[in-house]
């Protein structure tokens, strides 16, 4: 008998297929006492080897799936394994104390990570001791005879079903089998939630016991358009939701055919649909989905994808390289947003007790200004090969941008006076998302050239919830009343200035809350480049005039994220009908 599973949609379409359960076995074990010693020392010799060819495998998925910079961690790993020091304390330990494997690689692996863990003045030496214990993990479970989930040997169609998904889960997986993501942990704006968008991989996140309740091997329809999965589906069920699947590839098809067709709402109305990138080679995805512009660029993902901070050459051809792709098209670069979740292993920075409210981006930025200046500078470079915009994260406080701004003009006018040649204009904006300034947005707008709303920590700090904590999930309502009064004021306040109202969250790209943002005039929505066509086709369905309507009536008369909920789907459904 069938049972079904509730969660949040995180990433639009329907994925059949057998689970495989992403979950760490039990690698408890017993210190026991051996007497043939080099037995032992061969059994553990032959587990090294087995997990360093895991990581061989493991490695070479990576540099498939993501590229050489993300495989960089599987070779740390492997030439952990081949450490003299390591494996010649472990086999000692074995000789000498005449303990199982087990035990000597435990202790011998417990002494290194305590060593790396008291190098508090060193971040990047401190987190190696993740690296080791994660390959105590796969060499103990060779010497257990216990398998490790592996997503890298997934060799037919499956539904991963986890806890939570890591960047490297994500890394080594093969598309072509993973047919569906089903996670007891996250939200919208969790990794493996954008990651599914961007894979394009049906994903539904936030279930709670998904792991619990599924056992490997077990059909499973994971229903990402409307947020829940079937286990065990009967033969009925099986048939029902592959037709489901066929009509929404044919929505698809149907979407495709918007790939160079303008954004205009029913009545007429011209918006920008965007997309989000992390890196130039995010580019193609752009252009392919037919965005109109690059909405934001991540340009963290250049510092963290180094052992050392970019150059101003490394980062000019970096942005060069997406300005030329754009062809004239505009492009929001971000500067670098570090801190909170996003940590460099070069750069101390001190530990905090909350750091997505502590030193983290432009307070960053404004602190260390010759890595903030040589940023700008690569910026300015690069803006003669394009429509540049330059956006300031994390800004709350006049001040700030106003900070950043002059450093911006001086580098400009050094370069202006060292014969450089740069674009005439070049625009300058700021992401929303400290409360702070979305109440005080009227007063921004005199100071900037265009608001981009950053739904994701907007969200979060509105409700004072972090978004990455399971405990506090529900609070993660970008619907409710209060938070749209917010988004409505931004809005208003750019255009009473004249300048442009984008958002750059994962809301932007959201079926419930595009009417709403429509009716409150948004201007450019940018985000997951697999979104582009789907919100273009539906903002062809939506009359602006007739959601201003309902926006008014949400921001004024709803009281709850649901209540906004409900009165969006039932003004979609009475349009259908």
């Amino acid at each position: 008998m069938s049972s079904k599973i509730m969660g949040i949609a995180a990433s639009d379409g329907i994925g059949i297929a057998k689970a495989y359960r992403l979950v760490m076995p039990d690698l408890s074990f017993e210190r026991k006492q051996i007497a043939d010693v080099d037995s032992e020392i061969d059994r553990f010799k032959q587990s090294l080897h087995a997990a360093k060819q895991d990581l061989e495998i493991i490695r070479k998925a990576a540099i498939a799936n993501l590229g050489q910079d993300e495989a960089a961690i599987f070779d740390a790993h492997i030439t952990i394994l081949s450490d003299p020091e390591m494996v010649g304390q472990v086999e000692g330990n074995i000789r000498q104390k005449k303990v199982n494997a087990e035990a000597a690689l435990k202790k011998v692996t417990d002494h290194f990570i305590a060593i790396f863990e008291g190098m508090t003045d060193n971040p990047y030496m401190k987190e190696r001791a993740a690296d080791v214990r994660d390959v105590t993990k796969r060499v103990l479970s060779h010497l257990l005879g216990k398998t490790l989930p592996n997503p890298a040997l997934i060799k037919e169609p499956v539904i991963v079903v986890a806890r939570d998904l890591t960047p490297s889960d994500t890394a080594q997986m093969n598309k072509k089998y993973v047919k569906g993501f089903l996670t007891d942990l996250g939200g919208r704006t969790s990794h493996s939630a954008i990651m599914s968008r961007t894979l394009e991989i049906p994903a539904v996140v936030g279930t709670d016991n998904a792991t619990q309740s599924i056992k490997d091997g077990t059909v499973v329809v994971v229903n990402g358009l409307k947020g829940f999965a079937v286990v065990s589906p009967d033969t009925h069920e099986v048939s029902e939701f592959r037709k489901q699947a066929q009509q929404f590839q044919q929505e698809k098809a149907e979407w495709q055919k918007l790939k160079n067709a303008q954004s205009v709402s029913k009545d007429g109305k011209s918006v920008k649909i965007a997309a989000n990138i992390g890196t130039p080679n995010d580019v193609k995805a752009v252009t392919d989905a037919g965005a109109e512009a690059v909405g934001l660029f991540r340009t963290e993902f250049l510092y963290m994808n180094s052992d050392k901070l970019p150059s101003e050459d490394d980062q000019f051809m970096d942005y060069k390289q997406v300005l030329e792709a754009m062809k004239g098209a505009p492009v929001v670069i971000r500067t670098m947003d570090i801190g909170g979740d996003k940590h460099l292993p070069y750069l101390k920075l001190p530990e905090e007790m909350n750091p997505f409210l502590g030193y983290r981006a432009i307070r960053i930025s404004l602190d260390r200004q010759n890595i903030f200046r040589t940023q700008l500078r690569a910026l300015i470079r690069a803006s003669k090969y394009g429509e540049l915009r330059i956006m300031f994260p994390m800004i709350a406080t006049v001040d700030e941008f106003i900070a950043a701004k002059n450093i911006f003009l001086e580098e400009k006018a050094k370069l202006v006076k060292a014969g450089v040649a740069v674009a005439k204009e070049i625009k300058l904006g700021m992401m929303v998302e400290v409360p702070a300034t979305a109440v005080f947005a009227d007063q921004f707008a005199k100071q900037v050239d265009f608001f981009s709303i950053g739904t994701n920590d907007l969200i979060q700090y509105t409700f004072a919830a972090d978004r990455g904590n399971e405990h506090v999930a529900y609070l993660y309502q970008p619907y409710n009343p209060a938070l749209l009064r917010l988004i409505k004021h931004v809005i208003d306040a750019a255009h009473k200035e004249g300048k442009i109202a984008a958002m750059c969250g994962e809301m932007a790209g959201d079926q419930i809350a595009v009417p709403l943002l429509l009716g409150m005039g948004l201007d450019e929505y940018s985000m997951s480049a697999t979104s582009v066509l789907r919100v273009r086709h539906q903002m062809k369905q939506l009359d602006s005039n007739k959601w201003a309507q309902v926006a008014m009536q949400a921001v004024q008369n709803c009281q709850t994220n649901q209540e906004v909920k409900d009165l969006v789907e039932g003004q979609l459904k009475d349009s259908v009908e």
